[in-house]
């Protein structure tokens, strides 16, 4: 008994010593390394949308080999390429130097204000319903975008992770310096030149050679392909440039190239919260419009003929249409007063401006007036993205295929459609809210915002662009070439 006793003592120390020194081996040669910040940055902690859960991803490793499937941002990652402040933060210091566009406002400061958004509406007198409006100017987009996308979900600081590389260039500020100004070209165009030499020497740049980059621009794209070395013409030619031309860009109206796209204009309303805007769906869808159309929009006195100046002299001449001059005062650029209009009218004529696209397209959708296009290319050719494939559900096209033979029978068109359809248009266009507005970039909607839909459509592109090199073809046939059936409809 005793002997039995004592050989399974012996037995139990002896399996004691062996788990010891398997807990010893394993703490001398565990690598501790997952776990600590190393002085050589060589990992980079990425947090996750998945619950109490921390993935660290080495800058020497594949994408694939370290994300794993269940993670959201898979697919989504974007990396911010950090430029000279010169590209993008000088213009808002030195902001007194860039115009606006109109002889009402010295400069564009005041617009650049709250992330771009501008001044806050104070007092809306019951056009608005609540705290998320402001003065927002056409031309700020490239600061808005690029303050949401410092807060964009999906961000990571290893660019060998990420499916797309975000240029905040402020390529619209930078050429408002001179947009009027007879200057030599080389002063228009030196430092989107610059921009494209010094992208091309980034270790990011030879991933792709530019094709996964992508920059946002507050202006139509069209500001970038001037053609012409000449003092007198418009714009700059940095989208010509053949760093640039590997490049997409996200502008408020897009150009016939391919590597041009447009997503709306920003409107004067970015929420914080879902609430707020379903709470503004339910005040428009309940709104009386006592008018059946309006135009808004200042006259072009040089050119009565245009389609413009008959649309304004029809408008004029109608009891059915409210008129709102945007030559006067600041009747365009206080939202109370073009949002009181757009509330209460049924249907918005959006004849193209001084190109095809305006803001007041969107402004309009915003307060449920049914936009009534006359060009293809002011919207259905445009924002495919944001707006549905079939226009007739949310808007009404009068083609205009002479604008001197063209008689404005608009109010007879107008006053043809039924109760029925109206109200069916109208709740298509109340939908498409959420989809249009930019959000503060501190909010955390569960709606998809303009922005939202923006990334996911550059982010399928670049995607593209790698199914083609993955199947052994050339990226760049067909990358950056210019369309010239863009618009056809």
């Amino acid at each position: 008994m005793q002997k039995s006793i004592t050989r399974n003592g012996f037995g139990l120390r002896f399996a004691i010593l062996i788990s010891l020194a398997v807990l010893i081996s394993t703490l001398l040669f565990f690598d501790y390394s997952t776990f600590l910040h190393d002085p050589n940055n060589i990992f980079t902690f990425l947090l996750t949308k998945q619950e109490n859960t921390l993935t660290i991803l080495s800058d020497k490793t594949s994408l694939s080999n370290k994300i794993p499937d269940s993670d959201p941002c898979t697919g989504r990652y974007i990396y911010i390429q950090e430029l000279p402040s010169r590209f993008n933060y000088d213009f808002i210091k030195n902001c007194d130097a860039l115009i606006d566009g109109s002889d009402r406002q010295p400069n564009i400061c005041p617009f650049l204000e709250n992330y771009g958004f501008g001044l806050e509406v104070e007092n809306s007198k019951g056009a608005m319903s609540n705290s998320s409006w402001y003065c927002t100017h056409q031309f700020t987009l490239e600061v808005i975008f690029h303050n949401r996308m410092k807060n964009y979900k999906c961000l990571t600081n290893d660019s060998s992770l990420a499916s797309a590389i975000f240029v905040p260039f402020y390529a619209g500020l930078d050429i408002s310096r001179f947009m009027f100004g007879n200057l030599n070209e080389t002063v228009k165009d030196s430092l989107g030149r610059d921009l494209a030499k010094w992208l091309s020497r980034k270790r990011e740049w030879k991933q792709m050679w530019g094709r996964d980059h992508f920059l946002v621009s507050g202006r139509i794209a069209w500001s970038y392909r001037r053609k012409i070395d000449n003092m007198s013409q418009w714009g700059s030619n940095f989208r010509l440039l053949p760093e640039s031309m590997n490049m997409s860009m996200l502008a408020v109206e897009a150009s016939s190239w391919k590597n041009d796209y447009a997503i709306p204009y920003p409107t004067p309303f970015h929420p914080s919260k879902d609430n707020e805007i379903l709470l503004w769906q339910r005040k428009i869808r309940r709104h009386k419009r006592p008018y059946l159309f309006t135009f808004t929009g200042a006259p072009r006195p040089q050119l009565d003929d245009s389609l413009r100046g008959k649309i304004i002299s029809h408008c004029l001449g109608s009891r059915f249409c409210k008129f709102l001059d945007c030559s006067q005062e600041d009747n365009c650029y206080n939202p109370i007063k073009f949002m009181n209009v757009f509330q209460s009218c049924v249907f918005c004529l959006q004849p193209p401006g001084d190109s095809h696209t305006r803001k007041s397209i969107f402004d309009s959708i915003l307060a449920g007036c049914i936009p009534v296009f006359f060009d293809p290319a002011s919207a259905y050719r445009q924002y495919l993205w944001h707006l549905p494939e079939n226009g007739t559900k949310y808007s009404v096209y009068i083609p205009v295929r002479r604008v001197e033979e063209w008689n404005p029978n608009v109010e007879n068109i107008l006053r043809g459609f039924s109760e029925h359809e109206v109200l069916a248009m109208r709740k298509e266009v109340i939908k498409l809210i959420p989809r249009i507005i930019y959000a503060d970039p501190r909010s955390k909607l569960m709606l998809e915002d303009a922005f939202d839909i923006a990334v996911k459509g550059m982010l399928e592109r670049i995607e593209r662009v790698r199914e083609v090199i993955r199947n052994g073809s050339d990226p760049s046939v067909g990358f950056g070439e210019e369309d010239l059936d863009k618009f056809t409809f």
